[in-house]
């Protein structure tokens, strides 16, 4: 059996049944939970890997589940949702969520679409961003009133907070930040936070740099930092100047 688990969250319990039966086929480990209280315990306890969840569960909202979870963690998340509810899958995927299903589906789409899932967020769920013990002290990089701090693993806003970036979030930061004003195609993109295999359909990138706007943009919906390059991909406008922490303590002492 495989040490990567899986929580199926679904009301339904022959749906449960056979989406753990097709996932433990395949090798995986199965948790189930039918409610919000039962995940959130789940998660909290339990080393998950990856969560499907279904978007319509009972008296819970699934919606309002997926942005709990992810306030508490990056595991990637899976939506699953009715054929026509296009609204709820967009809303899905700005809460946070990797991908989603639309029932009825195939128990094949699904396990195709936790493999690919699981390679494209595999750097940012198991080990973050990695610091090599030599750059112990590595540069912070100040942007547009901003602070990064690629030790940390942190983003301080205007004010100075923390603005709570998830790794994989923090990571398509440093990506621009190391390459300000450099244009980055969606395949660099993918290629620089790890993700693997992905069809100019899918909108992994597009829904990342979506959240990441709302986190570092004065106005989102009139991005200054991150501008669209029609038909490219995607550039970091800013300018950005390094500055090793040791010159903003003496600064600031």
């Amino acid at each position: 059996m495989s040490d990567q688990k899986i929580l199926v969250v679904e009301d339904d319990a022959k749906i449960r049944t056979l989406l753990r039966n097709v996932m433990e086929h395949e090798g995986y480990s199965v948790l189930e939970a039918e409610n919000a209280r039962q995940v959130m315990d789940l998660v909290k306890s339990s080393c998950i890997t990856l969560i499907t969840l279904d978007i319509h569960l009972g008296a819970d909202n699934g919606l309002e589940l997926a942005r709990d979870i992810r306030r508490l963690s990056d595991v990637p998340i899976i939506m699953i949702t009715g054929k026509d509810d296009i609204i709820d899958r967009v809303v899905g995927l700005e809460i946070g969520a990797d991908d989603y299903i639309t029932k009825p589906f195939h128990v094949r789409e699904v396990i195709a679409r936790i493999r690919s899932v699981l390679r494209r967020t595999a750097d940012t769920t198991q080990q973050a961003i990695l610091v090599d013990a030599n750059t112990a002290e590595s540069p912070e990089f100040c942007f547009d009133g901003m602070t990064a701090i690629p030790d940390r693993l942190e983003l301080l806003d205007r004010s100075g907070a923390d603005c709570g970036l998830t790794s994989g979030d923090f990571k398509l930061l440093m990506v621009f930040l190391e390459r300000a004003k450099r244009v980055l195609s969606r395949d660099q993109l993918m290629d620089l936070t790890g993700g693997v295999e992905w069809s100019p359909l899918d909108r992994t990138v597009d829904n990342q740099i979506a959240r990441l706007r709302k986190k570092i943009e004065r106005d989102p919906s009139n991005p200054k930092l991150v501008k669209t390059v029609r038909g490219v991909g995607y550039t970091f406008a800013c300018d950005v100047h390094s500055v090793h922490p040791s010159e903003r303590s003496a600064k600031s002492a």
